[in-house]
């Protein structure tokens, strides 16, 4: 035997979508078999999906993984297939990889190493696998299987696995699977997507095929599966250290099969050339399972061309700004398979003419354009069936103005240029547009509250409740507007504003999903001047934003006389975005802090660091109940400020008194070397 065509299959699964999850499945598997793949390895628990959460731990889930595994066996008669599901055993759960050849189920492999840091949960609900231990399962179906730290021997071709978490750890189970003499190492994972870990996945795929002397088998999940997670996809198949397919990212597809030739004689012979390769000489190995098998002489069709690394479809992944592109794409997927999975008619955003709720418009638009780039017309009526009325012909323009309602709600604080703004940002991408003039309702709100409290309110005396009341005030009307049309309304609020509580609770941050809560305001306005000039590779810039971005970021409630801009209001925004890291993401004090931000920014005063500094840890402090109460927001990268995916934190707290003191002491003591020196 000289080489074998295998295959990764990314799926987009939903959590508990039993028939859907089985479907995808089914027709990823027909398509591989179609094509002469021998081997095709699919997704960490694609059969439940990975974001079950604490249904994981009701037997009915496990019952019905079961019977989809059970239905799902007459479909890989040809063919050797690894499916991901959960497995009750000997009261504790597992995350398993059913292997499955010719339709018989062989074993399943249990997966060592858990996840449990950031977005990830694990081990609340699964156990960690030991290593070198075999045991039998008895299944619902009363039959019993091997399952546990095990490979396989299927006609001669040796498999083993890595699953997920157990290729991202120091002790990889590989290392011993080499010595087992595997031919090919198989991972499904369930892999999130943040900027720039495509980049470590390669890594380890690419590393592993090279070090362990096989062929590796990379496949992932694909699009927003349970809300808040992002799986970019991008299968991967390497052999002997050399890329050989890597599959597109940010598919708006229910899946993608890419598929490679591997030559085994050849990564056996490589194996034999290698002065440290140990084999395991201990004879019959107990860890491993075998089975006959017919392997395809060939492929009975001509396969498909795997897209590759240099593939110019995918010359965006080569882009010197991939960060804005990536963003784009991550998005515009999630928003898309958001809509369709919560089968809501449409999303409605609160446009100010500012740059939150622009870039969220902006990325509904893309949402449409992308799809339509992909999938086709035809395809996307399909997908969408479930909102009335989708218009003839459908193009980005026509799709997005039936998808997306914004409203530029004003009061007297709000000005032309901000109205003029966000009309011709809607316009541009072609929104339903509405102007609506909350004043009256702003008024009576305050004539409510004066007649109760027997005065006038006024600026000087109740500044931050006469701002907060007209963001208030808007609230009512757009989720009006939201219900009436069956949408999803969309919050506004950034990362940098959560870090600090800058947002105004119900009524900025009013909505079910919150697309950009996890990205800072310094990247935004980045991200919007490229939109406005470039725009992601294949599409076209958005000119109209131009209006947006000459413009100082502002929240616009007070009096125009006020001249008011959020970066008054707080500090510059990368300052708050570096601070946000370095006390955060680093753990460091406010002390330390200021140590790292100092020779970063020597444009500002040390005094006015230090105040800034200060701001950000007392702001920080008092506003965590804000960011528990923010819609849904997506991961974008791992340091993120979500309290249920990554940064949990006391909502109430010391509020740093002793280590703002210390502080003071520190910016006193360099304010007198400074004082010196001049």
């Amino acid at each position: 035997m000289k080489s074998l065509l295998v295959g990764a299959g990314v799926l987009n699964q939903t959590p508990l979508d039993w028939q859907g999850n089985l479907g995808r499945v089914r027709a990823v598997i027909a398509e591989a078999r179609a094509i002469g793949v021998s081997v095709l390895c699919l997704p960490e628990l694609c059969l439940t999906g990975y974001g079950c959460e604490d249904a994981f731990h009701a037997p009915n889930t496990h019952r019905r993984a079961w019977r989809s595994l059970q239905e799902l066996l007459p479909d890989t008669r040809g063919i050797v297939v690894c499916v991901g599901l959960p497995v009750f055993h000997q009261n504790g759960l597992f995350s398993c990889a059913a292997v499955v050849s010719d339709g018989q189920l062989l074993g399943l492999v249990a997966k060592r190493f858990l996840a449990g840091d950031g977005i990830h949960y694990e081990p609340r609900w699964f156990k960690p696998w030991p290593a070198g231990l075999k045991d039998d399962l008895l299944a619902p179906d009363d039959q019993r299987y091997p399952m546990g730290d095990l490979h396989f021997e299927i006609g001669g071709v040796r498999i083993g696995f890595e699953i997920c978490e157990d290729a991202w750890v120091a002790a990889r189970p590989g290392a011993m699977l080499s010595q087992y003499g595997v031919d090919l190492i198989l991972n499904p994972s369930a892999s999130h997507f943040a900027f720039g870990k495509i980049e470590v996945r390669k890594r380890f795929v690419i590393e592993g095929s090279r070090a362990f002397g096989v062929s590796y088998l990379y496949a992932n999940l694909l699009g927003n599966e349970a809300g808040r997670a992002i799986y970019d996809g991008g299968a991967l198949i390497a052999s002997g250290g050399r890329l050989l397919a890597a599959g597109p990212r940010f598919s708006f597809r229910d899946h993608q099969l890419t598929t490679a030739a591997v030559d085994l004689d050849a990564t056996r012979m490589n194996q034999a050339r290698t002065a440290s390769f140990k084999p395991d000489l201990a004879g019959d190995n107990p860890l491993r399972i075998s089975a006959p098998f017919v392997w395809a002489t060939k492929p009975s069709a001509r396969p498909p061309a795997s897209p590759a690394p240099s593939d110019p479809a995918r010359d965006w992944e080569a882009s010197t700004q991939l960060k804005e592109e990536e963003f784009a794409r991550a998005e515009a997927l999630a928003l898309f398979d958001y809509l369709r999975k919560s089968r809501a008619h449409g999303f409605v955003v609160s446009i100010s003419g500012g740059a939150d709720s622009a870039a969220v418009s902006c990325l509904v638009s893309l949402a449409a354009e992308l799809a339509l780039q992909e999938c086709g017309a035809e395809s996307v009526r399909e997908t969408l069936r479930h909102i009335p009325d989708l218009p003839t012909p459908l193009t980005p323009r026509s799709l997005t103005h039936c998808l997306l309602a914004t409203a530029y709600q004003s009061t007297e604080n709000s000005g032309p240029i901000t109205r003029q703004a966000a009309r011709s940002v809607a316009e541009a991408i072609g929104a339903h547009h509405f102007e609506l003039d909350v004043q009256e309702l702003h008024q009576g709100y305050l004539r409510i509250i004066e007649g109760a409290l027997g005065r006038k309110l006024d600026w000087k005396r109740d500044d931050l409740a006469l701002q907060n009341i007209q963001a208030r005030v808007r609230s009512p009307s757009i989720w009006l507007l939201t219900n009436l049309r069956n949408a999803l309304l969309l919050s506004t609020s950034n990362r940098s504003e959560a870090a600090v509580g800058y947002a105004t609770m119900d009524g900025d941050t009013s909505g079910g999903l919150s697309p950009i809560a996890g990205i800072d305001k310094a990247f935004l306005r980045q991200w919007l001047r490229w939109l406005q000039l470039s725009g992601p590779m294949g599409l076209h810039p958005i000119p109209a934003l131009s209006a947006v971005n000459v413009q100082a970021p502002t929240a616009e409630l007070r009096p125009p006389g006020a001249k008011q801009t959020d970066e008054d209001d707080l500090m510059p925004y990368e300052l708050l975005d570096a601070i946000e890291r370095a006390a955060i993401r680093d753990k460091q004090s406010p002390t330390e802090v200021f140590e790292v931000v100092h020779p970063i920014f020597p444009q500002y005063p040390t005094a006015q660091l230090g105040i800034w500094v200060e701001r950000f840890f007392r702001l920080w402090s008092r506003n965590q109940w804000k960011r528990e109460r923010y819609a849904p927001s997506f991961h974008l990268d791992d340091e993120n400020l979500d309290p249920k995916t990554w940064c949990r934190w006391p909502i109430l707290s010391g509020g740093f008194v002793e280590e703002l003191a210390e502080l003071k002491e520190r910016v006193a003591d360099i304010q007198r070397i400074e004082t010196i020196r001049d």
